[in-house]
């Protein structure tokens, strides 16, 4: 089973992952953890608080098989977080596969993971002309960008960067992954039933709310 993790900072953006994180989850049933350099709680952009699982000095980047990294309307403080710096160059050289969605790039530029590959970001290009580090002859003008074994994009594509990431993992979707209309389905596609063991497991756990078998 491969292992995914999702890296947390100030103003994460859940939007731009949750594609994604929610069909591996939920789907492919894969393990991730998500980290940050400290213990605390991390306010994301839509104003949901997180608790990181781990934090990254107990673990190393080499123990995942992807990392994903959300967008920020305030890269700064991950920008300037030596912790996370650190645990980001510990993949380069490795098969670790780096996700990087909208402002996140920057922070894989600043760690050298993109020293010579082509990427997409989602920042301000003032910031590309202000960070030497900001390697502009590679940026791409497209919506998402694979160059080894990064894979970066625009914010406004999250379906297309999730399915990249999936892809790149063996994960089978098809071409209207999370794009499906009310209007295409029929009363029977939206009446749902459990199987016979499905809801029996269910009713099993009703017992531990309700042992009188309430309802």
């Amino acid at each position: 089973m491969k292992k995914f993790a999702v890296l947390l900072y100030p103003n994460f953006s859940l939007q731009e992952i949750t594609c994604l994180t929610s069909a591996l989850t939920v789907w492919f049933g894969v393990e991730m953890d998500f980290l940050a350099t400290e213990r605390k709680i991390y306010r994301s952009e839509e104003g949901l608080q997180a608790i990181p699982d781990k934090i990254t000095a107990e673990v190393n980047i080499t123990d995942y098989d992807c990392v994903i990294l959300p967008g920020t309307i305030t890269p700064l403080p991950a920008l300037f977080d030596a912790k996370l710096m650190d645990f980001l160059r510990g993949g380069i050289g490795s098969d670790v596969v780096y996700a990087a969605i909208s402002s996140a790039p920057l922070l894989l530029s600043k760690a050298g993971v993109l020293c010579g590959r082509k990427f997409k970001a989602g920042y301000f290009m003032q910031m590309a002309d202000l960070f030497t580090f900001v390697e502009k002859e590679n940026f791409l003008h497209k919506g998402i960008v694979e160059d080894g074994n990064v894979i970066t994009g625009i914010g406004i594509f999250f379906r297309e960067f999730a399915e990249a990431v999936l892809r790149r993992f063996g994960y089978e979707v098809d071409e209207h992954f999370m794009r499906k209309k009310p209007e295409d389905y029929s009363e029977d596609d939206l009446t749902f039933y459990w199987s016979e063991k499905d809801y029996q497991e269910f009713l099993d756990e009703l017992k531990e709310y309700s042992p009188a078998g309430e309802t």
